[in-house]
């Protein structure tokens, strides 16, 4: 049997799509696998499905990478279409994570492989889409392992990224994929945190009895061993809990994960660079934790309006206090004059206290004049407008910053009129 040039040796089993053999090319004598699709099943899935399986062909062809699967051909005959491809010697990563739990140091070197070749897809503009155990050839050597079957992966840039697709194994997929939304990069990182928390822990991430419970998981829940605490190493548990993030933004790329999986090896692991996820809470403790700040913001705005309304605080109503003058000095008796003797009651021969000096006045103080009084009443203004965008912004918002250096304007202007007035209270 023969498919285009190539003679087939042998069956190898199924893949995504059709059947792969494993054949021998005559021009150079070498060994390859053949993936093969009938297209009469290709034209029942879609008009498009025979281009995307070329197309398929093409985005992974251009990958050189030592843990991708080399392309080498792709073809059609009357009834198939076929990709030629790098033949592996090895079993898959599913075949051996069911035969034993793999050790932490092989579960971590397969998985930096793997998060390196993704980095390297994803810089080249190539999604997988599928990233699963069955996906992954151990060739034996070394532990070196192979990223095979670009089943479904294609450009980033391709039509296929429509909504309403759900492409991908379930207990691998991540949620906006399983949700039938536009992927990226990110949602391979989610799929590669399943596969290293299966690895880690020998159960799956996301399990259940039908497809619906665990496509309800993936999208909803966080895996048992990463919502108990001290259950995995502190710094691999936020690797996980990063790459498993329910929003794609949140999770880190590919190239971040494999530096932190390789710092891991090391047993100096860096800090991660992004902001650790929420580690899947109960929907009432998510509750809370959103609104106490909002509460805790609205306290504040409130306060700061009574303080500004209802409370006699100086800053409303100032006053301006004219300056006090030196009290008169009695004058000096003539030298020549006798002193004045002191006058003695008629009941006593004590005699009677003479105040030293009068009292002076009580302070005038100055009303303040409307203008003074507007400065104020905008002031008051500003900042309950700036406390009601606080409560929606942060205080980096543009508004607010704007609205700040309006009250630092202010606050100058006010002081610079207080001055004319007390200027004009003391020529008065």
């Amino acid at each position: 049997m023969k498919i285009g040039r190539y003679e087939i040796i042998g069956e190898i089993g199924q893949g995504a799509m059709g059947t792969v053999y494993r054949a021998r090319d005559p021009l150079i004598e070498r060994e390859v696998a053949i993936k093969t699709v009938a297209i009469e099943q290709l034209r029942e899935e879609g008009t498009d499905a025979e281009a995307r399986f070329l197309r398929e062909a093409r985005s992974a062809g251009r990958l050189s990478h030592p843990s991708i699967v080399t392309i080498y051909d792709v073809g059609e005959t009357e009834s198939l279409a076929y990709i030629s491809m790098e033949f592996l010697q090895g079993s898959t990563l599913r075949d051996l994570m069911d035969r034993h739990p793999l050790p932490l140091n092989l579960a971590l070197d397969t998985a930096c492989q793997m998060a390196e070749a993704l980095a390297f897809a994803h810089e080249h503009g190539v999604v997988h889409r599928d990233i699963k155990p069955a996906n992954v050839v151990v060739t034996g050597q070394r532990g070196r392992i192979k990223l095979t079957d670009f089943g479904i992966a294609h450009l980033l840039n391709s039509n296929q990224t429509q909504a309403g697709q759900m492409l991908g194994s379930p207990r691998y997929m991540s949620p906006e994929q399983a949700m039938g939304r536009e992927i990226d990069g990110r949602s391979d990182i989610f799929s590669l945190g399943a596969v290293l928390y299966e690895m880690l822990t020998g159960d799956y991430a996301f399990n259940g009895d039908s497809l619906p419970t665990i496509v309800y998981r993936v999208i909803n829940e966080t895996p048992e061993y990463l919502a108990l605490p001290g259950a995995l190493p502190p710094a691999l548990a936020e690797l996980l809990l990063s790459m498993l993030h329910k929003q794609p933004a949140r999770r880190p790329h590919a190239r971040e994960v494999a530096q932190a999986l390789a710092a891991l090896q090391s047993g100096t692991p860096p800090p991660l660079a992004i902001t650790a996820p929420d580690p899947g809470i109960s929907r009432r403790l998510r509750l809370l934790a959103f609104a106490t700040p909002i509460g805790v913001l609205l306290l504040i705005g409130i306060g700061m309006i009574v303080i500004e309304h209802f409370l006699p605080v100086e800053v409303r109503q100032p006053t301006v206090v004219a300056p006090v003058s030196a009290p008169p000095v009695a004058a000096l008796p003539p030298p020549s004059a006798e002193p004045e003797k002191p006058q003695v009651s008629p009941n006593t021969s004590a005699p009677v206290a003479k105040p030293d000096r009068p009292k002076p006045k009580a302070r005038p103080v100055i009303v303040a004049d409307a203008y003074l009084l507007k400065l104020d009443a905008t002031g008051t203004e500003l900042r309950i407008k700036r406390t009601e965008l606080l409560l929606r912004y942060t205080d980096q918002h543009p508004d607010i910053l704007q609205i700040d250096r309006q009250i630092a304007q202010l606050a100058e202007e006010r002081r610079r009129h207080v001055r004319l007035l007390q200027k004009q209270q003391q020529q008065d």
